[in-house]
C-alpha cells in the first residue's frame, strides 16, 4: 500500500489551523486554551461553523475568533458545500483542517488529503458513524453495556468517523454514570488527545500506510 507523511518535514512556526464546528464550540475553546497556556504551537487562522443558530459562533467570537457560517443546507450538493470549505482554507494558507464537533460530511480534496482530522468521543468503530454524535455516542454506549469508552483523533477521508486512526485514549464505564457523565469524562480525554495528535502531525513524525498511521 501507498505511504505518504502529511507533511513531509517538521514545521518550524506554529501550525496553522482552521476549525470547523456544528455545536458549542468546546473543542474549540480546548485548542485555544492549550495555545494560550504554550503547551500547543498553534494559531487558529479561522472558524467556519456549518449551522447559524449554533453556540459556538458566540464561542468563537468571544474568544478572538471571527467565524464564518457555511451552512451545507444553502449548498446544492456535497461536493459544492466541501468546495466552499477548502477554498476558504487555501486562502488563508492553512496546515491543518480540524473537525471539532462538525456533523457535516465532507469530501476532502486531494491537496488536504491527510491534512484534515476529527476528534469523536468513542472508540471507534464502536458508537461511530452516520448519526453518533453528542449524547446519542454515550447513550449507546451505556445502552450497550460498555465497560469502557473513551475518544478517537482520525484524518478524516469521505464518510463519516472512517479515516485512518491517529489517538485513542480510554476511560471507564461506571456503573452509576449517566450520559451527561460519561460525556464529560470523555471530553476530558478529548482535550488531551487531539493537541497531542496535532502536535505529531506538526513535528512531521505521521504517516499513513493504508488504513493505518504509523509515527516515524
Amino acid at each position: 500500500m501507498a505511504c505518504y507523511r502529511p507533511l513531509l518535514a517538521p514545521l518550524n512556526r506554529p501550525i496553522r489551523l482552521a476549525v470547523l464546528i456544528s455545536g458549542g464550540g468546546t473543542t474549540l475553546a480546548n485548542l485555544a486554551t492549550r495555545i494560550g497556556n504554550h503547551s500547543l504551537n498553534a494559531e487558529i487562522q479561522m472558524v467556519i461553523a456549518s449551522r447559524a443558530d449554533c453556540g459556538g459562533i458566540a464561542r468563537a467570537n468571544g474568544l478572538g475568533f471571527p467565524c464564518e457560517v457555511l451552512q451545507r443546507r444553502d449548498f446544492v450538493s456535497v461536493d459544492k458545500f466541501s468546495a466552499a470549505i477548502f477554498a476558504r482554507c487555501r486562502e488563508e494558507n492553512i496546515d491543518l483542517v480540524i473537525c471539532g464537533g462538525f456533523l457535516a460530511l465532507l469530501m476532502i480534496p486531494a491537496d488536504f488529503s491527510g491534512r484534515v482530522m476529527n476528534i469523536h468521543p468513542s472508540l471507534i468503530p464502536a458508537f461511530s458513524g452516520q448519526g453518533y454524535h453528542g449524547s446519542r455516542v454515550h447513550e449507546a454506549a451505556l445502552a450497550r453495556g460498555a465497560k469502557v469508552s473513551g475518544c478517537t483523533v482520525h484524518f478524516v477521508d469521505d464518510e463519516y468517523d472512517h479515516g485512518p486512526i491517529i489517538v485513542q485514549r480510554t476511560v471507564p464505564v461506571l456503573d452509576d454514570d449517566s450520559p451527561a457523565d460519561l460525556a464529560a469524562r470523555v471530553f476530558e480525554a478529548e482535550c488531551e488527545a487531539l493537541p497531542e495528535a496535532i502536535r505529531m502531525f506538526a513535528s512531521g513524525s505521521l504517516e499513513i500506510d493504508g488504513s493505518r498511521v504509523r509515527t516515524v
